[in-house]
């Protein structure tokens, strides 16, 4: 799907005689934020979210300046969410399912470890993050609740795993803006819609004194509008466009866009 995206802007920026920019999946989830919050105040830190990526970015300038703070180990969030759900019987995607099943769950009912925020983990990996042993520890809970023939807590399960993602991302987001002064935090992907998410970052970082921004959830997930507003940015800051000659990269470094 994505090459035969990029025929089409192709052929589009020939006929119409237009620029085109090959640009990274990462930085767009961060300048969609301007079509909902308006101009993005930089330097700022983003942490994006998704079955892909769990990403700790400081933007510097999102044409040409982004650094990577920190990243996932194993799994990533969102593929942390889908796995769960499967083990709980929930639909895929499963990142909004248990959202809804957590809705009537108790998040301090099962306490489920919570990856890389031991003492000597935040000396290593403090900005890193880890998700495959929360995966395995829900998966191993679940087998042995079964063992004793009751019925699943559905619910709690969902509601204590997904506290216990968000407070890592939470947490270690706002320890990065402190640590780097920089007040500002946009927070994008798919995971970004869960609802816990957004109401624990807002709380916490206000408690901080930090901004948060989050786009409505349609603009979270992947969607033309974020490509469009990431190359709207480039334009008007007289970046080079790509070559048209350019192809597909699925590791194009995130402070690259493609030539």
């Amino acid at each position: 799907a994505l090459v035969v995206g990029v025929a089409a802007a192709k052929a589009l920026a020939v006929s119409l005689n237009k620029p085109i920019y090959g640009v990274n999946h990462l930085a767009a989830h961060v300048s969609v934020d301007t079509l909902e919050n308006g101009e993005l105040p930089q330097p700022c830190l983003a942490l994006l979210v998704s079955g892909g990526h769990s990403s700790l970015l400081q933007v510097d300038n999102i044409t040409y300046k982004i650094s990577s703070l920190g990243k996932t180990l194993d799994d990533a969030a969102g593929e942390a969410f889908d796995k769960v759900a499967r083990v709980l019987g929930l639909p895929f995607p499963g990142g909004p399912w248990i959202d809804k099943a957590s809705q009537c769950g108790d998040p301090l009912s099962i306490e489920f470890p919570k990856g890389l925020m031991s003492k000597e983990d935040l000396i290593e990996h403090k900005f890193d993050f880890s998700f495959s042993g929360l995966k395995t520890a829900v998966a191993r809970w679940v087998e042995a609740w079964q063992k004793t023939g009751e019925i699943l807590p559905v619910s709690d399960i969902a509601a204590s795993f997904q506290e216990a993602v968000v407070e890592v991302l939470v947490k270690k987001t706002l320890m990065a803006a402190k640590e780097t002064g920089i007040d500002t935090v946009v927070i994008g992907g798919g995971v970004a819609a869960n609802s816990r998410l957004r109401t624990m970052a807002q709380s916490m970082a206000e408690k901080e004194n930090i901004k948060v921004r989050i786009p409505r959830p349609g603009l979270c997930t992947d969607n033309g509008a974020m490509v469009a507003s990431l190359g709207s940015q480039l334009f008007k800051n007289q970046i080079e466009p790509s070559k048209i000659t350019f192809e597909v990269d699925p590791i194009l470094p995130i402070t690259i866009q493609k030539n």
